[in-house]
């Protein structure tokens, strides 16, 4: 079992930034563990479907961005502290959202909610005008 658990997100006004972290865990987790699951974030705002955002390989060395967040976001991995941060650029009014980090144990990339196994409960990111 893997609990995942977002900080960072806020209140920010348009062109700021802000770095989300998602700190991964288990009763057996570890480095080793955490450097087996493909990892990734989505975003939710209301009244929409939930949406891709970033993946990041299992050894980190593969990312893979939606296209709206091309050269805004950035998507890294520490797996020695068992974390996935999202550092977001440029934000715009657009951008707020829930933001939810997720692990697949079966894809190292994945852009569909169907592929992730496991789910953190989501930090709020709202960008004013």
């Amino acid at each position: 079992q893997v609990q995942l658990e977002e900080s960072g997100g806020g209140l920010v006004q348009a062109g700021g930034s802000l770095r989300l972290s998602c700190a991964a865990s288990g009763r057996t987790f570890s480095s080793y563990v955490m450097s087996s699951y493909g990892m990734g974030w989505f975003r939710q705002a209301p009244g929409k479907e939930r949406e891709f955002v970033a993946a990041i390989s299992r050894g980190g060395g593969s990312t893979y961005y939606a296209d709206t967040m091309k050269g805004r976001f950035t998507i890294s991995r520490d797996n020695a502290k068992n974390t996935v941060y999202l550092q977001m650029n440029s934000l715009k009014p657009e951008d707020t959202a829930v933001y939810y980090c997720t692990a697949s144990s079966t894809k190292s990339i994945a852009t569909t909610t169907g592929e992730y196994d496991y789910w953190g409960q989501g930090t709020q990111v709202t960008v004013s005008s």
